[in-house]
């Protein structure tokens, strides 16, 4: 029965997350991750997502050719960049759990999908086990819209199946749906006046962006696959001045495409329409920002993860997310993509934290999946 190296993984895992991590700004991590992987016998390259994007460096390509022939070829992706504030995290261990000191996310989000992808790899190196293809891709600029791998140069996928280590169930999690989403942003233009002296030369681009956004009725949890946020508002410039300005920033969210398209037009053209209604006029921009996915249950990239999971103990569970990940791009790209859990917690928060346990069982998944991959 293999091992995990626990020692070496937390020790590893704390190396990691204390290098700067900023988005766009991947650099120190890309060249942290190259080192690893080049001494495993993996040939590291580099895309243009970075010059794209306006970051210092591209998405992470590493190739480790087949032992075996005719096994599947695996995909591995976790992404390198972490919300703020991050990267010289101090990590703190307490009965089995990992945290930050407080001052600085953990960045289990997403250092446990690749710590888990390294040790998973050593694994399969130290048992000698046959294998297939690997291809091991490692993002930018995740975070803030999964911007490094819709910029991925697409021509360089060469997998059967893909993986995304970052999802924030406990190992075992299987995601195999995720939504499309689109992104708006409306502006309201009104007229400038002074609000003291002549308000009613003016038209009040706030009050009438308030009116246009009572008359939106549907919003929030639309139903079981569909959701809708008005995330953001601003605009004016004084207390004294009628403001001629809003902008009004939202997003919609489902797994199903034409309910997606439905509730997007619907608060878009609510809006825009009512804006119009009261007097203003509303210039809007809509963004596809990425296609929904669903993997079907009996499919070969699932049936491998269940595999993994029946090896090691771990009881598989398949279930669906509300949220965008990078997996939402390599499905797009023509390979079939889930997300697996690593038991990353209160991501995005310096509450993070992650259990000793799921980080190690997190390569365990990984070696799981390569060497059933080989059967």
């Amino acid at each position: 029965m293999i091992t995990v190296n626990k020692e070496r993984m937390l020790a590893e895992f704390k190396e990691i997350v204390a290098i700067p991590c900023h988005t766009l700004k991947e650099r120190p991590v890309f060249d942290y991750l190259k080192a690893k992987l080049e001494g495993l016998g993996f040939t590291v390259d580099e895309d243009d997502a970075g010059a794209k994007l306006g970051g210092n460096c591209g998405n992470l390509w590493a190739f480790l050719p087949a032992t075996k022939a005719g096994a599947t070829a695996v995909l591995l992706s976790a992404h390198m960049d972490g919300v703020e504030p991050c990267g010289g995290t101090t990590v703190v261990q307490k009965d089995g759990v990992l945290y930050s000191d407080g001052t600085t996310i953990l960045g289990g989000d997403d250092k446990s999908g690749v710590e888990g992808i390294l040790e998973g790899l050593r694994l399969l190196a130290e048992s000698g086990a046959p294998h297939g293809d690997i291809q091991i891709l490692f993002t930018i600029a995740e975070e803030g819209g999964v911007n490094g791998s819709r910029c991925m140069d697409k021509s360089r996928l060469r997998a059967d199946v893909g993986y995304a280590l970052d999802g924030e169930g406990a190992p075992g999690e299987i995601v195999v749906g995720a939504p499309g989403q689109y992104r708006y942003t409306i502006e309201v233009h009104g007229k400038k006046a002074h609000g003291g002296i002549e308000p009613e030369k003016g038209i009040n681009a706030v009050m009438i962006a308030a009116k246009a956004l009572a008359d939106v009725k549907r919003y929030g949890r639309i139903d079981e696959e569909t959701t809708a946020n008005i995330g953001i508002i601003s605009g004016g410039v004084a207390t004294n001045v009628v403001p001629d300005l809003v902008t009004i920033q939202g997003d919609a969210r489902s797994r199903n495409n034409d309910k997606l398209a439905a509730i997007r037009d619907e608060i878009v053209n609510t809006i825009v329409e009512s804006t119009e209604k009261y007097g203003a006029k509303a210039v809007a921009n809509v963004e596809h920002k990425y296609s929904s996915f669903l993997v079907a249950e009996d499919s070969p990239v699932v049936e491998l993860a269940k595999k993994a999971c029946a090896a090691h103990g771990f009881t598989p569970d398949v279930t669906l997310t509300g949220g965008g990940s990078d997996a939402n791009f390599i499905n797009a790209a023509g390979v079939p993509c889930v997300i697996l859990g690593t038991g990353m917690a209160n991501v995005h928060t310096v509450e993070e934290y992650l259990k000793e346990e799921d980080l190690y069982n997190s390569a365990l998944m990984v070696y799981g999946i390569l060497v059933a991959a080989a059967e």
